[in-house]
């Protein structure tokens, strides 16, 4: 691998790099279970896009191959009474992980954030992803305790 393709450069992304974010959002979908379905993928992220509703993230080479993203949306603490982020996503393409492409989409991520404004940063995964949840600590997060999720499909 050379020098260029080595780096890893974490960017704002805008409408020009929807294909190459619908493939890793595609990709991050079929990783939680649902089927493939680029054009759904492509349609959600354009939107998002286009309304500015939340904030993606790109991780790219040197080269400018995409390699991961991330996805945050504003939020509010009423308690805090500030804003905070919730980064709903994060997908590392399987060619990338173990670069450290996952770390500088969270660094970026909190960066982004803390200069928008955000007092901090939510996110969950699921109980099995042992090697997100390494990840996240490693980096300084902390497992909520003292609360219990729930969902309710509508």
């Amino acid at each position: 691998m050379s020098e260029a393709a080595a780096r890893i450069l974490v960017r704002s992304a805008g409408m020009e790099d929807l294909p190459a974010l619908a493939a890793l959002f595609d990709g991050y979908r079929v990783f939680y279970g649902q089927p493939t379905d680029l054009a759904r993928a492509s349609a959600f992220l354009r939107q998002r896009l286009e309304r500015g509703d939340s904030h993606l993230l790109l991780a790219v080479d040197g080269q400018g191959t995409a390699l991961g993203f991330t996805q945050l949306y504003p939020l509010f603490t009423s308690v805090g009474t500030a804003p905070i982020e919730l980064l709903n996503d994060l997908f590392v393409a399987p060619d990338a992980r173990g670069r450290g492409v996952g770390r500088a989409l969270l660094r970026r991520a909190a960066g982004d954030a803390r200069a928008r404004g955000a007092l901090r940063l939510e996110l969950q995964t699921t109980v099995d992803n042992a090697a997100a949840q390494a990840l996240y600590a490693s980096e300084g997060w902390v497992r909520a305790d003292g609360f219990i999720g729930f969902s309710k499909g509508l």
